[in-house]
């Protein structure tokens, strides 16, 4: 057993034996390494990498990426109720430790264990050395954040607070086509759709996607400034956790990458070579799971964000066979594009006993109020057929 201050002690190779297998692609050695070593997840940002990993005979065989925090940003699990009752309580909540893919609200986190290895006893094994850790060196608690779901139900049998979450999620019913896909709105809906995709058209702007090695290299330090405009618009309500270094370098995890591209009528002629896109969306694809996570645009056109984050990606993944859309953090009006409300979770442990017996006699009544919320919106999706 040994505890790792970054991802560079271990070999790239031997860590994606372990990850490759996942659904989600963030848990790979180069992305991880490019958050690091970008220096956009760094203890200066309030990101300490406390990676834990297990070795038999000299073989990495188990995993654990964490993060040491003081603070609770860029994590999307707004935990600031349970920051203000121990503070009422007069209880420390930072330090805290915890396991998640950093600034990336995307299900999937989970132990990374080799196939070979039973489950079960590297999980006691991680999980006592996690705990004797926080509580030789006063962390206040510990969190596991938008687990895979089938990790959920695996730890299900250790002492964590399950908090419920709501996300978005797209499915693909074996489309042929998007118009296909179309057929699955009501009429009113289904014209309303229609009719954002054909503004492009009359913007004069194209669409293009573009895939691993088909994306150009000056599109990575372009997706920079997109990002930094978005968010830009938000004000304090930023969500700016990246830096410039992070977009430049995530070139290495290009084979995982797809960038949706808008070219205007002044811009290019929507190949790639001409001038660069007005607007761009950044997104991940592995398997059959489509992530989305970064948009941009220069300025404003009519309904480009629809059709960059949502029509164009779909489309993409009913043409190459994609399950599943996710989207990403954001609002309802994903429920108007055929995104369904969905349930994630975190587990929580906090390590004084008030605090977690306080969680434990609330949270299914928290539970039970987010899935009225989730219902609530499903009851919204513009289907046909419900």
């Amino acid at each position: 057993m040994k505890w790792i201050s970054s991802i560079n002690e271990v070999e790239a190779a031997e860590w994606n034996r372990l990850a490759l297998p996942l659904s989600t692609p963030f848990l790979e050695w180069e992305f991880l390494h490019v958050l690091e070593e970008s220096g956009s997840i760094a203890p200066r940002h309030g990101w300490l990498p406390m990676h834990l990993t297990l070795r038999r005979d000299g073989e990495l065989v188990a995993a654990a990426p964490l993060y040491l925090k003081g603070h609770s940003t860029g994590e999307f699990v707004y935990d600031y109720m349970w920051v203000d009752v121990a503070q009422q309580l007069g209880v420390k909540y930072y330090p805290k430790l915890v396991g998640m893919i950093p600034a990336t609200p995307s299900v999937g986190y989970r132990f990374l264990v080799a196939p070979e290895e039973e489950e079960e006893q590297v999980t006691d094994l991680l999980l006592e050395e996690i705990d004797q850790l926080c509580k030789k060196n006063g962390i206040a608690g510990l969190a596991f954040n938008f687990v895979d779901s089938d990790w959920y139900r695996f730890m299900k049998r250790y002492s964590f607070n399950c908090w419920r979450h709501q996300s978005f999620l797209w499915e693909n019913e074996e489309f042929s086509s998007f118009d296909d896909y179309l057929q699955v709105f009501n009429k009113n809906q289904r014209r309303n759709i229609r009719r954002e995709r054909a503004s492009m058209e009359a913007q004069g702007i194209t669409i293009r996607a573009f895939q691993g090695e088909e994306i150009p290299e000056r599109y990575f330090p372009l997706m920079f400034r997109f990002y930094e405009r978005t968010n830009d618009q938000f004000g304090m309500w930023a969500a700016r956790y990246l830096n410039r270094r992070f977009f430049e370098q995530v070139s290495e995890f290009r084979h995982r990458l797809l960038y949706i591209a808008a070219f205007a009528p002044n811009s290019a002629n929507g190949n790639g070579d001409g001038g660069d896109p007005v607007a761009m969306s950044f997104l991940s694809v592995k398997d059959n799971l489509l992530v989305g996570r970064y948009w941009g645009t220069t300025h404003y056109f009519d309904n480009l964000h629809f059709n960059a984050c949502y029509y164009a990606p779909i489309e993409w993944a009913i043409e190459h066979g994609i399950s599943y859309f996710d989207p990403g953090a954001g609002s309802s009006h994903k429920v108007r594009r055929g995104f369904k409300a969905v349930a994630n979770y975190s587990l929580h442990r906090f390590y004084d006993q008030r605090l977690h017996y306080i969680m434990a006699a609330n949270i299914e009544r928290i539970n039970s109020m987010e899935q009225q919320n989730i219902d609530a919106l499903n009851t919204a999706l513009p289907f046909a057929q419900r």
